[in-house]
């Protein structure tokens, strides 16, 4: 933690952009909080932030619809954006340093495939689990199914991938693909196989959503992900040095080992964790660390915490534009997100075959 103290306070180097990531950073602050303030006052029912603000400062009492809408629907979902973007900007980040490749996604590790088995397995043969257990879950019943998912998934692909104590990252990166499409086979079988109503919960888990955030859910995902995004900031040197190769990271202290088997334990509570509650969320985890590399550059030390902000206000954006664009009905975040992403990307490919300039 010296050494990492120093290393942020040295002076600058010429093209050292440390000093953009950093004020980058209070720029990143300053929009999540704006996009907290607007998802907490942004609804489809008349409930007023300012009403109630106004009337907490005055000593007087906001009605109890008010602190309903406020305090038990508005604020768990917006603490829930808060965790699930940050966590899947933050497992993006560890990614794509990870697999030293801009582009990757934490979907490549067959953590979001597990998640959406589990998750259709419960809702599909979840009629079948004995009464007790159906009662004990009760709501909890598909998040927990697709956390189990996730992590099964991970321990599949790291015992694939790791022989004698080493883990290659390119056979767990074929792995996930195999995976991924083994999961996708099985997911159509009981998708050909479920009811209608079943169908309908299928679509709108698979296009992600915080509607049915509440503090339950929130006490469960919080525990993993804060875990999770605190240890983020620990694997930042090992990140840095790896970019410049396995051995080479190794050649200058890095246990390059044991960062592949940190970042992996990582993303899979991280991203286990988000898309247990929130459903299929895509282009969080590409978009947020890609673009910020290209405005601060690929520091980890800056580029992991300025995704976790950066995640977080995306995800509360995307939830407002979600609330308001069809009000009073909602879309599904997924289709938000995406239609932000593929433009995005769009203008990445051309970009880099040199038909757009920066």
């Amino acid at each position: 933690m010296a050494m990492l103290a120093q290393d942020m306070t040295a002076p600058a180097t010429p093209g050292d952009r440390s000093g953009r990531a950093q004020a980058l950073s209070a720029v990143l602050l300053g929009l999540l909080g704006f996009a907290t303030v607007l998802s907490l006052a942004v609804g489809a029912s008349g409930a007023s932030l300012w009403d109630a603000m106004l009337g907490l400062l005055s000593g007087s009492e906001i009605s109890a619809r008010d602190r309903i809408v406020l305090v038990d629907i508005r604020l768990p979902r917006t603490v829930m954006g808060i965790l699930v973007g940050a966590a899947l900007a933050v497992s993006g980040a560890v990614m794509q340093g990870l697999f030293r490749n801009p582009l990757a996604d934490p979907a490549l590790v067959g953590v979001s495939a597990g998640a959406g088995f589990g998750a259709i397995v419960a809702i599909v043969l979840g009629g079948l689990l004995p009464v007790s257990v159906a009662a004990t879950l009760g709501a909890y019943l598909v998040p927990v199914a697709a956390f189990v998912g996730a992590w099964a998934a991970m321990l599949v692909l790291y015992g694939i991938s790791t022989r004698r104590g080493r883990t290659s990252i390119a056979t767990m990166l074929l792995a996930g693909i195999a995976l991924a499409a083994l999961m996708g086979a099985a997911q159509g079988v009981l998708i050909y196989v479920a009811d209608d109503a079943q169908l309908r919960t299928l679509t709108f888990w698979g296009m992600g959503s915080v509607a049915g955030a509440t503090w339950g859910k929130v006490l469960a995902a919080a525990p993993f992900i804060a875990v999770s995004l605190a240890a983020a900031p620990f694997l930042a040197r090992g990140l840095n040095g790896l970019a410049l190769g396995e051995a080479a990271a190794a050649h200058i202290g890095i246990p390059v080992q044991r960062l592949k088997n940190a970042s992996v334990l990582m993303v899979a509570g991280a991203v286990g964790a988000a898309v247990a509650v929130s459903g299929g969320i895509g282009f969080v985890g590409i978009v947020v660390p890609h673009l910020l590399r290209l405005l601060a550059g690929p520091d980890h030390r800056f580029l992991l915490v300025n995704s976790a902000l950066l995640g977080a206000a995306l995800l509360l954006c995307a939830d407002v534009i979600s609330r308001v664009v069809i009000a009073p009905a909602e879309l599904p975040i997924g289709i938000v997100t995406a239609t932000l992403g593929g433009p995005f990307f769009l203008w990445i490919l051309l970009r880099q075959r040199g038909i757009l300039e920066m």
